[in-house]
């Protein structure tokens, strides 16, 4: 179940170095965005295919750490978001909670008509074909690594920003290769002691506040990351 999405149960740039390696900067960004616990954790210990968000502090589908979806404000803004975006890029384990060989069908958790509206970049060991889904998403799944999925995100036609759409793992990967440059957090009351936490193995990180709102019980904060 992804750690990030706006219903959790159902777009040439220009480049400059920074330590760690490149950065969009300019009209395309590439951007995180994930919903947090006060103690950093996207998802908790003992994730299963009945509790994909594991123990989370609620149901395991992300009740809890994904209440900001009760503030109408959030969604509309959520979903401003989703359509600048051209392209996403997440990790295995928040397309699904197959391991291995692709040993039966599965398209993700969101359904025949996933909110993407575009390529998705599904990091993976397991080649598979290109999976094209209603209303425009395909899923591709790349075998050779995070900066691979970053150039076929990047080559993607059209205006619009890059996602690293989640989980908290693959977001750690990109920010360890300096390749973030905006972090979009929803941080949620509650503390969960233990999970899947943002900046795990993550060297030190300088970042600018750049936007900050009080939702219904949770805080949406934005920082651009300066190194």
């Amino acid at each position: 179940m992804p750690v990030d999405d706006v219903d959790v149960k159902r777009q040439h740039p220009h480049w400059t170095s920074r330590p760690g390696g490149s950065r969009l900067v300019g009209m395309t960004k590439v951007t995180c965005d994930l919903s947090l616990s006060l103690d950093g954790c996207s998802a908790g210990l003992n994730q299963t295919e009945d509790r994909p968000f594991g123990d989370d502090g609620g149901d395991g589908w992300g009740s809890t750490l994904h209440a900001w979806y009760d503030d109408p404000a959030e969604q509309r803004h959520q979903l401003d978001r989703l359509a600048e975006t051209k392209a996403f890029i997440m990790g295995r384990n928040m397309f699904g909670p197959i391991r291995g060989d692709w040993d039966r069908p599965w398209n993700g958790w969101w359904g025949d008509n996933p909110p993407y509206h575009g390529p998705v970049f599904v990091l993976t060991h397991h080649p598979r074909d290109p999976q094209p889904m209603d209303g425009g998403t395909t899923f591709h799944f790349v075998t050779d690594g995070i900066e691979a999925a970053l150039r076929r995100a990047r080559e993607t036609p059209g205006d619009g920003h890059i996602s690293i759409h989640g989980g908290a793992s693959t977001v750690n990967q990109y920010l360890a290769a300096g390749l973030i440059d905006e972090l979009r957090l929803r941080i949620m009351p509650v503390t969960l002691g233990a999970g899947i936490r943002l900046f795990d193995g993550v060297p030190g990180l300088t970042l600018e506040q750049v936007e900050s709102r009080a939702g219904k019980g949770f805080t949406h904060v934005t920082y651009r990351v300066v190194r």
